[in-house]
C-alpha cells in the first residue's frame, strides 16, 4: 500500500512539472518595460478632463477599459467620425508605462497566445450555450473570471476604411461593391489598469 502511495506521489509530481515546463515553453515570453506617447479622444465638455474616460459601451472591442490610439492622426480622425455632438472634441496625450501587456500587432508569440485564449473561451460558450457568444458576453466571461488580471493593457489593430487612408485607388467590381485596400495599421491600445497612466494632459481642440 505505501509503495502504490509513493508511486502515485510520484506520478503527480512528475505530471506537475510537465504542466510547468509547458507553461514556459507555450507562454509568451515577458515583455520589456513600455514606455509610449498615446492620445485619447473625446468629445469637448465645460471642462477638460484630468484624466481619460474609461469606455463602458457594449460595442467596445475588448471590454470595458481606457482606449487609446498609438497614431495622433487616428485619434483626430476618431473625433471627425464619432466625438461630434457637442461640435468640438478634443484630443489628449499621455504616457503609459508597463511591463505586463500584450502587444498582438507586433509581437507575434503574443498575438498567438491572445488569439488561442480568445479561440478557446468562445468555444467553452458555444459549448454552454450552442451559439456563438457575442462581444459583450465574450468580454464579460473574460472579465468575470480575470482572465487578463495581470494584463495592464492590450494593443491590437484594425484596418482603417475611407480612401483617404489608402495609397491606391479603389477596387471596383463588377457588382459595384467597392473595396478600399488600407496598408496602414489603426492601433489602439486597451488599458485596464490605470494606475500605469502618467502625465494625461490636454494637447488640442478641433472643430467639426
Amino acid at each position: 500500500m505505501q509503495k502504490m502511495y509513493i508511486a502515485f506521489f510520484v506520478l503527480k509530481l512528475f505530471f506537475y512539472f510537465v504542466e510547468i515546463k509547458l507553461f514556459y515553453t507555450f507562454a509568451p515570453r515577458k515583455p520589456k518595460k513600455n514606455i509610449m506617447r498615446v492620445f485619447h479622444t473625446q468629445e469637448s465638455r465645460e471642462k477638460e478632463l484630468s484624466f481619460p474616460q474609461k469606455c463602458l459601451r457594449e460595442d467596445a472591442w475588448l471590454g470595458e477599459a481606457y482606449y487609446f490610439w498609438k497614431e495622433i492622426e487616428d485619434a483626430e480622425d476618431w473625433g471627425y467620425s464619432s466625438k461630434r455632438r457637442t461640435g468640438y472634441f478634443e484630443v489628449y496625450d499621455c504616457i503609459l508605462k508597463s511591463e505586463n501587456y500584450l502587444d498582438t500587432v507586433f509581437n507575434e508569440d503574443h498575438y498567438y497566445f491572445w488569439l488561442k485564449q480568445l479561440e478557446k473561451i468562445a468555444k467553452t460558450i458555444i459549448k454552454k450555450t450552442k451559439e456563438k457568444p457575442t462581444l459583450k458576453e465574450l468580454n464579460d466571461y473574460i472579465f468575470d473570471r480575470g482572465i487578463w488580471r495581470e494584463v495592464d493593457f492590450i494593443q491590437f489593430q484594425d484596418l482603417p476604411t475611407g480612401e483617404k487612408h489608402s495609397f491606391v485607388k479603389p477596387i471596383t467590381y463588377n457588382n459595384g461593391k467597392i473595396r478600399t485596400i488600407a496598408f496602414r495599421k489603426r492601433i489602439q491600445i486597451a488599458v485596464y489598469n490605470p494606475n500605469i497612466i502618467q502625465n494625461f494632459s490636454f494637447l488640442k481642440q478641433e472643430k467639426i
